[in-house]
């Protein structure tokens, strides 16, 4: 078994710890993290966290990623799909409540979640599942949200609850990392 990645005080990261730790530590947990079962994300929402401060001034530091399978008699092993939940803003401790429109969630930023292949550009954490807006048909064609790239990782192989995100913006040939985030298992999806 490889090595486990621990908060200064020697005790395993939770959620808040994630939320609250440097980008130096992210990167260590980030490295050391394994990919999530896409089986067994696929129904769920998990509650996210951006981690960078603009994020707040922005709006956008609590939001949802949601996971389904966009064919159900396809198998999650080769590929899903998401999208992202607008949150109303508020401080970490309080809960996450959905924006809604017409009594349903905001849903935007559209994506497709596979495993990450040495092969393609998009390789920097071999040991993570990659988010791709880009390939989404339910992103509007000059939507912002298409540049993004976003490796993920489970924190712990046992715990398939506790989730670190890396946010890239891919401009051409080029990745700018962005943001690291923390998603945590949350509610069961509708969609």
């Amino acid at each position: 078994m490889g090595a486990e990645a621990r908060q200064p005080n020697g005790e395993r990261y939770d959620y808040n710890a994630l939320c609250l730790a440097t980008n130096g530590q992210l990167e260590e947990v980030m490295r050391l993290g394994v990919p999530p079962d896409m089986a067994s994300l696929v129904g769920w929402e998990f509650k996210g966290y951006n981690v960078l401060e603009p994020a707040e001034l922005l709006g956008i530091r609590k939001f949802k990623k949601g996971f389904y399978l966009e064919d159900p008699g396809r198998d999650a092993a080769l590929g899903i799909c998401g999208y992202n939940v607008q949150i109303h803003p508020n401080t970490l401790g309080e809960p996450w409540i959905d924006k809604t429109r017409k009594g349903e969630p905001i849903r935007h930023g559209w994506y497709d979640v596979y495993p990450v292949s040495l092969s393609e550009i998009d390789n920097k954490y071999p040991n993570a599942l990659l988010i791709n807006y880009g390939l989404s048909p339910k992103n509007f064609v000059l939507d912002p949200s298409r540049l993004l790239r976003d490796y993920i990782v489970q924190v712990y192989p046992d715990d398939p609850d506790l989730v670190l995100g890396k946010a890239h913006a891919a401009l051409g040939p080029m990745r700018i990392a962005i943001n690291f985030f923390i998603l945590g298992r949350h509610n069961e999806s509708t969609v």
